[in-house]
């Protein structure tokens, strides 16, 4: 009686610590989709661009913008943590490749290294634009049309 109980006891450990290790490797995953005010820090001084990503299984896609170079698109990969896009811009009508390689550190902070395409390098830190919790916060009117609460106006 001792030992079937003593093997139930292990199986459900083992079991439970499965299921365990399986959420925490599900809640692991990453998404760098967003809105993200980069500082670019250079051997000449140091810009901060917009970098808005969007995130689809690993390819990303999505716009840098900078005073610098306009828009730009950027195109890249995401492995676990580990992120890289390119992006190419043009100085004096010569196209040069900029290259990012990254780590998100956590769900709102990422940082890493620039390649400026045979001009140096550079690093980068990044911080996700928060939402402004106003822009999508219904009106009132909305609230009561969706409950379907509908007022009688008066006079009408």
């Amino acid at each position: 009686m001792f030992g079937r109980l003593m093997n139930a006891a292990v199986a459900v450990m083992l079991l439970g610590s499965s299921s365990i290790a399986f959420a925490q490797s599900d809640t692991s995953k990453v998404d760098i989709s967003g809105n993200w005010t980069f500082t670019v820090v250079y051997e000449g001084g140091q810009g901060t661009p917009t970098v808005r990503m969007s995130q689809h299984g690993d390819t990303l896609t999505g716009r840098y913008i900078s005073q610098s170079f306009g828009e730009l698109d950027l195109k890249g990969t995401i492995k676990g943590k580990e992120f890289s896009f390119a992006v190419t811009a043009s100085a004096g009508g010569d196209p040069f490749v900029m290259t990012f390689d990254g780590t998100m550190e956590s769900r709102d902070y990422v940082k890493g290294t620039v390649d400026l395409g045979g001009n140096g390098g550079a690093t980068f830190t990044g911080q996700r634009q928060k939402q402004d919790a106003r822009a999508h916060k219904p009106s009132p009117a909305a609230i009561y049309v969706a409950a379907g609460i509908i007022a009688r106006v008066p006079g009408r």
